[in-house]
């Protein structure tokens, strides 16, 4: 991690509160900058895997996301702002889903209303981390653990609807290693590992974020690019999807 938080001082790691826990959290991923993006695109690869999660499925050597994101955003486990993912391999599209803002789309055509809440309600969490601060939300210490091997304090995060969602901050350097809820699937847990800093803005970038549903691996996503603020078209979002390069 290229740039940690401030070492805890001896004997304060007990005493720290929820929100100071998510406030060196923030200054660590980027501060101001990483609350209020507005654009976020990134490529990478991405591996899927079978019912055991033991043996690889299929791989996308071209995994790609676009994001434009809602500053207001309120509800921890639904599709918000507008949001694109495509994998393909060879050439070759494994499958692709958009959120326009209203309506869901995926390769096969527009997802029925009540089958894109479940998908989102699965999927959708990381990001209200960055209203946790705000009023309506309630933050809460809870029992500290262990994320792939790094000591990490435990917070669970509320929003002003009643859903949760518990997040892990690594103790030594303050990076976001691991996020968790309730879905339709089951209990999810998304871990992120190898940070990186990118600058203009400053912002604190896991290369690698592995995908459980009921401790069972489902996928494995490996960023190579990314671009914070870069200008996205709307219509990137909108169904029929215009093809991307």
């Amino acid at each position: 991690i290229a740039q940690a938080a401030a070492p805890v001082p001896p004997g304060r790691e007990e005493t720290l509160d929820a929100r100071a826990i998510l406030q060196r959290a923030v200054d660590v991923a980027g501060g101001e900058a990483w609350l209020n993006p507005r654009t976020l695109v990134m490529r990478g690869r991405a591996v899927f895997y079978g019912p055991d999660g033991a043996q690889p499925r299929s791989t996308a050597d071209d995994y790609r996301m676009w994001r434009i994101f809602n500053p207001d955003r309120s509800v921890s486990h639904a599709a918000d702002g507008m949001v694109r993912i495509r994998a393909r391999s060879g050439g070759r599209t494994l499958f692709e889903v958009g959120f326009d803002g209203r309506t869901t789309w995926n390769e096969r055509g527009l997802v029925p209303q009540a089958e894109a809440d479940a998908y989102w309600a699965s999927n959708f969490g990381f990001g209200i981390i960055r209203q946790a601060l705000r009023p309506g939300f309630q933050l809460a210490r809870v029992p500290d653990g262990e994320v792939d091997g790094h000591p990490v304090f435990k917070i669970r995060l509320t929003d002003p609807g009643g859903q949760q969602t518990l997040f892990s901050i690594e103790k030594q350097s303050g990076a976001i290693r691991a996020m968790e809820f309730a879905t339709p699937r089951g209990w999810h847990m998304r871990t992120y590992g190898d940070f990186v800093e990118l600058r203009n803005p400053r912002w604190l970038q896991a290369r690698t974020v592995t995908l459980y549903y009921n401790g069972v691996k489902q996928n494995e996503v490996f960023w190579t690019d990314v671009q914070v603020n870069a200008p996205v078209d709307p219509a990137l979002f909108r169904h029929p999807a215009p093809p991307v390069d």
